[in-house]
């Protein structure tokens, strides 16, 4: 099973990748922040997965770049990841609202 920060990490590289395809794994380690090795990685499991696909190409100075496609597997676990991402969000959300709520009757009591 996939632990919350991995599908923190995945749901950011399939945001990233959707938005620039062209994104090499140097761009998306600066990106997240998070080192070159962590996101071969993620990008590895994302492909294990059958999320992403990998297409090669040549540019004209004759160099290997890489395209990462998001598969349809891929987009429906984006919107997955995101709908679970945006619950856990809104509670955190509640949650602090709360607190806040608490220390401002504290500090008008005082």
């Amino acid at each position: 099973m996939t632990s919350g920060v991995h599908k923190e990490s995945h749901l950011k590289v399939l945001r990233l990748l959707e938005s620039d395809p062209g994104l090499s794994q140097r761009d998306l380690s600066r990106s997240l922040g998070i080192s070159l090795g962590k996101t071969n990685y993620c990008m590895r499991a994302l492909l294990d997965k059958g999320l992403i696909k990998v297409l090669n190409f040549r540019n004209s100075n004759n160099k290997l770049g890489y395209a990462y496609l998001l598969t349809p597997a891929g987009i429906a676990a984006k919107a997955e990841l995101t709908r679970g991402f945006l619950k856990v969000k809104i509670q955190e959300y509640e949650s602090l609202k709360q607190e806040i709520e608490q220390l401002r009757q504290e500090v008008e009591e005082q």
